[in-house]
Parts: C-alpha cells; sequence; structure tokens
C-alpha cells in the first residue's frame, strides 16, 4: 500500500525535525518527506490536519505474559494494546514460564509475533539459566535466535562472582546487560517504600538503600568488566545521584524509568490500592520530583511502560499479597506528554524519550522516520482528552492506578512497516 500522510505536524527528534510536511510511504518504507518521489500514486490518503506525526513508539519493558501465562494476557491482547497505544517496537523481560533462556522459546516467540503482523518484539534474555541467579545462559546462542540484550528482571543476583562472569561474557561479544538494581537480601518480603505511608498501614517496607547498594556494586562491576549496562526502572533520588556520578566519570551506563514512577509517590497507596502494588515500591514525592527533574536533565535517558498485565482477582486481594504490576503500554504517550508538559518542555523532546532515545538503548534501528526507514509510525491529536476506562483500555490486564483519570494524547493511526495496523 503506498500511504500519503497530509498537512500533519511531522516531529522526527533523531533528524531535529517538527513542521508541517507530508509524509509518502511504500513497500513499507518512508519514501518521501516533503515532496512526493516521482510517479507516486497513492492508495491511501491519511488526512493529519491538527495532529502529530512522529515515529512510532518504543518501549524497553511490556510483559506479553507469553509463553505460559495466558491466563493474565496473551500475544494477541497485548500487541492490540500496543499498537493501539502508537508502539511499534516493544522489549520484552524474560520472565515467562518458563523464561527465555533457551533458543527455542525465543524464536517461538519471534515466530509467533511475526505472524501477528503487529508491533515489533524484541526479546530480552534471560542473564542466567532459569533466571535463578547460578549458571549463565548461552548469550551467543539466544542472540542469534534474536534476544538483543540480556537481563536478570527480578533485582540483582544474590551471588556477585556470577554477575561478574555475566559481565564479562556479555563485554566479549558487546551485549548489553539490563539489570534491575535491587540488593534481593534487603527486600525480603516487602511491599512498599520504608517510610510514613508503609509504617502507618502496616505494610512491610522496602528501604532505598536495597537499590542504592545494588547500584553501587553494578557501578563497581561495570567498571571492572568494561560491559555496557542499563539500569532498569530507577526508583530513588538518591540512586540516581549516584548513576549522574557514574555517567560523569564515563562508565557506559544507562537507566530508564517508568511512567507510574513518574508520576506517583508512596501516598497513592491511599488505602491499600493495590494498583499501587509496584516493584520497585512507589517511593516518596521527593523521589518522584527527583526522577522528573532526572528525565528532564538527561540523567534518566528514557522512559517505560513497565507493563504488567495481572489476571483480576489478584488485584483483589489484600495490598501485600496482591500481585506486583500495572498495565501500562497504551498509557506511555499520554503519562509522558503530561509529564513533558507540566515540565514545560518542547513536542520533541517529549517524544524523544519513548521513540529515538529507547531505540538507542535497545540497539535497534528504530525511533526515526529517515528517507528509507522502516515506516513505523504513530499519528496523535496531542490536544485530545480521553478517559482511562476498563473498556478504552484493549490490554487484557485492567490494573492500573490511573484508572479513571483524562489524560492527553488520543492516537488516531498506528503504521508498522507501511501497514496501517490500528485506526481509531
Amino acid at each position: 500500500m503506498k500511504i500519503h500522510i497530509k498537512n500533519g505536524r511531522f516531529i522526527d527528534p533523531k533528524n531535529d525535525i517538527d513542521s508541517v510536511q507530508d509524509v509518502f510511504v511504500a513497500k513499507g518504507k518512508v519514501v518521501g518527506i516533503g515532496k512526493a518521489p516521482a510517479e507516486f500514486q497513492a492508495s491511501r490518503i491519511i488526512d493529519a490536519q491538527a495532529l502529530v506525526v512522529c515515529p512510532g513508539l518504543v518501549d524497553l519493558s511490556v510483559r506479553l505474559r507469553e509463553p505460559g501465562l495466558e491466563y493474565k494476557a496473551t500475544l494477541e491482547s497485548e500487541m492490540n494494546a500496543a499498537v493501539a497505544g502508537g508502539v511499534t517496537s516493544i522489549a520484552c523481560p524474560p520472565d515467562t514460564d518458563p523464561p527465555l533462556d533457551e533458543p527455542g522459546l525465543v524464536e517461538m516467540l519471534k515466530h509467533r509475533a511475526k505472524n501477528l503482523n503487529q508491533a515489533h518484539v524484541y526479546p530480552i534474555g534471560a542473564l542466567t539459566q532459569g533466571l535463578k541467579g547460578e549458571r549463565l545462559t548461552e548469550m551467543a546462542e539466544l542472540n542469534d535466535a534474536g534476544c538483543v540484550v540480556f537481563g536478570q528482571p527480578d533485582g540483582l543476583l544474590p551471588n556477585l562472582k556470577v554477575l561478574m562472569q555475566a559481565m564479562r561474557y556479555a563485554s566479549t561479544f558487546d551485549f548489553s546487560v539490563w539489570l534491575r538494581p535491587q540488593e534481593i537480601s534487603l527486600t525480603g518480603d516487602g511491599v512498599a517504600h520504608d517510610g510514613e505511608v508503609a509504617a502507618r498501614l502496616g505494610l512491610l517496607a522496602i528501604p532505598v538503600c536495597a537499590e542504592t547498594i545494588a547500584i553501587s556494586n553494578i557501578i563497581l562491576l561495570t567498571k571492572e568488566t568494561g560491559v555496557k549496562v542499563h539500569l532498569c526502572r530507577i526508583s530513588s533520588g538518591e540512586g540516581l545521584a549516584m548513576i549522574r556520578a557514574a555517567k560523569q566519570q564515563g562508565l557506559s551506563i544507562t537507566c530508564d524509568v517508568t511512567i507510574n514512577h513518574l508520576h506517583l509517590s508512596d501516598m497513592d497507596i491511599g488505602f491499600f490500592d493495590s494498583n499501587c502494588h509496584l516493584m520497585p515500591p512507589l517511593r516518596g514525592s521527593d523521589d518522584r520530583d527527583a526522577l522528573r527533574q532526572g528525565l528532564l536533565n538527561g540523567t534518566i535517558d528514557a522512559v517505560c511502560s513497565d507493563h504488567a498485565p495481572v489476571d483480576e482477582d489478584a488485584k483483589l486481594l489484600p495490598f501485600a499479597q496482591s500481585e506486583i504490576g500495572a498495565t501500562g503500554v497504551e498509557l506511555l504517550l499520554p503519562l509522558t506528554l503530561k509529564w513533558g508538559t507540566e515540565m514545560r518542555l518542547s513536542l520533541p523532546k517529549i517524544l524523544a524519550k519513548i521513540t529515538s532515545d529507547p531505540a538507542g538503548i535497545l540497539g535497534i534501528d528504530a525511533g526515526h522516520l529517515s528517507i528509507g526507514s522502516a515506516a513505523d509510525i504513530c499519528i496523535f491529536d496531542p490536544d485530545h482528552y480521553w478517559k482511562v476506562t476498563s473498556s478504552a483500555i484493549l490490554s487484557q490486564g485492567k490494573n492500573t492506578p490511573f484508572m479513571g483519570m483524562e489524560l492527553p494524547g488520543g492516537i488516531k493511526y498506528t503504521l508498522v512497516n507501511g501497514h496501517i495496523v490500528y485506526e481509531h
């Protein structure tokens, strides 16, 4: 299909473009910006008057729940949710059942995703077998199967020697290691930030030092091994200060923050709202404000949804027993726009945090609309506000702390490889 997108505000942060220009798509590629190629005859015209035309969004953490956890969500339901949110490239954490530690599992996931012809799926390979933290996976074989990076999503490995071996292995092949900095021995059965709210509600607490001690160990091991490290889901101001200092030393470290931690604090738990049972936990308001500033000044490199659809019954349990996680892939754009508007940031700089910047972290050719690039495109109305309701969310998981809120950014069209995969 040849598509002519006309009259839209074309924003491409990577190429520093922000102007009203037409975009021309053919054979799955961007073939023209501003001016149509010779003999171009559109088979579909999209009038993007008063709309923003930008690269498809890149989300660094979307749990698709396959294989093994289909009762929470299916690949099909979550891919539908992704494109409805304008997300065209997805990094999928390895904590499936079984974990993504075998090439066959990765190939199966890639094959299933490709057959759906929707968003691109980039599996994160398990760093250790079964994610148990004991024996390393065959990263080179997993990379051949389609894993672009390798991670341990549930906290720092209990054995630092194993982590150092993993970092050395990854460094040898120039693989990136993704770690959520949390010292497991300090987390215990904690479910909330170690502060006034946890004390008042009688919830077992997780101290900030569970994050900062882990970050300190990771920084030291990064110096030792020279590996590229991405720190997932930073939650504290103290942790952020350590990362800033490590970057100033020239270490190859990047980090992200979730849309939840960008807007919420432990006060939002209220009277045991299980939709706020997240990991890492929502921290204090000072931490939240530090994260918002950190994203603004570039210490934090990208925003992710940390999408985790959960079975409804699992969220009806008491807070401490409820399942961790919140749905979010459809809220990535609206909540990032909300943050950027509140911080008085220009739209191109806001969009960079969910397009070109995360694509660079993931190491993929996405998040831009250069001539000849894949036509992965998001078209949205920045001035359209919509209410977050169960019926408005396509994800099988309806668990979000933002339920009932009105948010900016209505997706009108999503294109993947030049095909319209979502149309509002």
